[in-house]
């Protein structure tokens, strides 16, 4: 019996030539061949007489060869195989391009059975190049087929035929990986039974038991592990900051704090006075007041006698951060500094001197934090703003500069609560759920076409009233793509230049502009200095403009609703009420449906939940270097109940086991330390 560490070429039916094209799909082992699940599956169980044979539908057909194929040399590289065939109550033409191996595949008098779309008519059906095979030897008919993923050089023969294979040879070998007491507890099927069925289905209601088994194990595992290098993570060394009486620092603020706000201020600061680095996420929506949740933790570093570092993804939002924390913190006694690339090299000289020598209580920077001339007299508070700007790498550079340094990472990106578990699940979440006072509402439309002249005006009534309008289009140039329907910025932005706005300021600004330039357009938006500023999702993260009061997204359909939510966000920042205009594009009733969820409400947490309905978790997992093992089977938007059952039941074996040293949690332990043992220091 093969090893689930065996190399595939060795398994029947696989070798040298076939194994390569199978490396292309992540196949390289057998726990990966029996592992490579299938995308769907075709239900060949139906069989039918070709008197009951339905044009479009796809169905198994029972007939015998009435005659000897005829191939037919159409032209160069164009070959035609026709054959008829007959049952007891009917006829059928079956034609096979480019097959020219079924002219003697298929013999005259011989019953076969074919899988494939019935064409042509009810009195003259037909069929395109089916799936065939004698009635006497089925393999592939008359039974659930999988169907796999394909690369060039392998068919679902190939992989089918690997997979049944790999089965056979690993066998019993199979590791089960769920205690016992929970396979039991929560009635899943045993390891052998669910792997077998996922592959090749005795039944549908057997794919659904395996399916279930398959992807509770996937969630309960990471699950598992999540909470096991959370466990590390609090006996890991670090260092207790001193209690301080924390109304001091709200009695000095100008505003009152949201309940939200001084809980997650609470969970940060209790944290930090453990002798355990914290690690803990703050999440909350665009304009909830995260900031003021990070200034308090400086504050309360900084009563420690140790300083603080907060790293933003750029330059405009770093000194934006100065700004805000400059005036919060300053009045209070300290020193809060500003470190950019854009600074000359005398100015970033006094700012690593003060820093070293402790003058600094807190420095706000980008990137140009973690150059080598940057040392720090005592960190130990690091802070990072819109985290999934950041990779791993990034942002344990900065926490190097320091002793085992606490870490309060910010987000304004909602995400359901039962899914931040997972994405980030070596961290502690804090949710900031509400707004502060006197926040207003963002009013949000939707419009097609006919609303286009409509909403130029309405563009140039705010612009004439003093405010300032965003335009955010799905591409930077025409060229990107074929699809003549969605506006490019550059394009859009010389046109509305021009034709619509001729007597008005308009800017552009995209990606692949250099970061200087694109600070520089920002900052002359920021400035009041333009009308309409033309962009790319570039602006999603970006700096706070009281002024800018309506948000223009061009072809909305092409986007996330997440990701329109965080560029609503960018608007309704000040005193003036403020507007989101939605253009459906080409996306039909169902975009139209799903855009009408953002014109009902201004709540993060509630978009991002049907978000992940619609559009699974791309969102939230493409943006950032999370670490997680790739997911086999089971579904973040559609198996979420599946994953609040899985994190109960680990988190319960975890309770009685913290170490999983317990024989019943052996394989359990050694799957999580396989998957985990390049990604536990990594992950975030």
């Amino acid at each position: 019996m093969a090893d689930l560490a065996t190399d595939i070429q060795y398994i029947k039916g696989v070798g040298e030539a076939r194994a390569k094209g199978m490396a292309k799909l992540g196949i390289q082992t057998l726990r990966d061949l029996v592992s490579f699940f299938p995308r769907a599956y075709e239900d060949r169980t139906v069989i039918k007489p070709i008197s009951l044979a339905v044009p479009d539908e796809t169905v198994c057909i029972r007939a015998m060869a009435a005659a000897a194929p005829r191939l037919s040399h159409i032209r160069k590289g164009l070959d035609l195989v026709k054959v008829r065939v007959v049952d007891e109550g009917g006829a059928m033409d079956i034609t096979f391009f480019n097959q020219s191996f079924v002219k003697d595949a298929i013999k005259p008098g011989e019953v076969y059975v074919f899988y494939g779309k019935v064409a042509g008519t009810a009195r003259r059906p037909e069929m395109t190049n089916p799936v065939f095979e004698r009635e006497t030897t089925r393999n592939v008919t008359g039974r659930i087929m999988p169907v796999y993923r394909l690369t060039a050089g392998l068919s679902q023969n190939i992989l089918a035929g690997a997979a049944r294979q790999g089965l056979e040879a690993c066998g019993e070998a199979l590791p089960d990986y769920l205690p016992e007491a929970v396979r039991e507890g929560y009635k899943l099927a045993q390891a052998r039974y669910a792997y077998e069925n996922i592959h090749f289905p005795l039944s549908f209601e057997a794919l659904e038991i395996a399916r279930r088994r398959l992807i509770f194990e996937e969630l309960f595992i990471i699950s598992a592990a999540m909470g096991v290098i959370r466990k590390i993570r609090t006996v890991k060394p670090g260092r207790g900051l001193k209690d301080a009486d924390m109304d001091v620092f709200y009695a000095a603020l100008p505003f009152t704090l949201t309940g939200a706000q001084k809980r997650s201020i609470e969970q940060a600061v209790s944290d930090m006075k453990r002798p355990t680095p914290m690690n803990r996420l703050v999440q909350g929506d665009v304009g909830s007041g995260k900031t003021v949740v990070a200034a308090a933790c400086c504050w309360f570093t900084w009563k420690s006698g140790c300083q603080s570092a907060f790293m933003a993804p750029t330059e405009i939002l770093a000194e934006q951060h100065y700004r805000s924390l400059s005036a919060l913190l300053e009045p209070l006694g300290i020193q809060v500094g500003l470190l950019t690339g854009s600074m000359t090299p005398k100015q970033k000289k006094t700012v690593q001197g003060q820093l070293r020598l402790g003058e600094l209580d807190v420095i706000i920077g980008t990137h140009a934090l973690l150059s080598e001339g940057v040392e720090f007299f005592d960190l130990a508070l690091v802070v990072t703003d819109e985290q999934h700007r950041f990779g791993v790498g990034q942002r344990s550079a900065l926490t190097a500069k320091g002793d085992s340094p606490h870490v309060l990472v910010m987000s304004a990106t909602p995400i359901p609560r039962t899914l931040a578990l997972i994405i980030y699940g070596d961290l502690d979440v804090s949710v900031i759920d509400e707004l502060p006072p006197g926040r207003q509402k963002v009013e949000t439309y939707t419009a097609g076409e006919k609303l286009r002249q409509r909403t130029y005006n309405f563009m140039r009534k705010l612009v004439g009233e003093g405010r300032q309008v965003y335009v955010v289009c799905p591409m930077v140039e025409e060229s990107e793509t074929a699809d003549a329907d969605l506006k490019s910025a550059q394009e859009y932005a010389a046109r509305l230049q021009q034709e619509i706005f001729p007597d008005l300021r308009v800017a552009l600004v995209h990606g692949r502009m250099k970061p200087k330039e694109k600070e520089r357009v920002m900052s002359a938006f920021a400035a009041g200095q333009t009308d309409i500023l033309v962009a790319t999702t570039v602006i999603e993260v970006g700096v706070d403009v009281p002024n800018a009061a309506l948000m223009v997204v061009e072809n909305a359909d092409r986007f996330g609703l997440s990701q329109l939510h965080q560029l609503r966000g960018r608007v309704g920042r000040g005193e003036h009420q403020s507007y989101c205009i939605l253009f459906e594009g080409a996306g039909g009733e169902v975009s139209r449906e799903r855009l009408k969820i953002m014109c009902s409400t201004n709540d993060g947490f509630k978009i991002s939940e049907e978000d992940l309905k619609l559009r699974g978790p791309g969102d939230f997992f493409g943006s950032r270097q999370h670490g997680l093992p790739e997911m086999h089977i089971a579904s973040l938007a559609a198996d979420m109940d599946v994953l609040t059952t899985a994190q109960a039941a680990a988190s319960e074996v975890l309770k009685a086991d913290p170490a999983l040293s317990r024989p019943a949690n052996k394989a359990m332990k050694e799957r999580i330390d396989t998957l985990f043992e390049l990604r536990a220091n990594t992950l975030n």
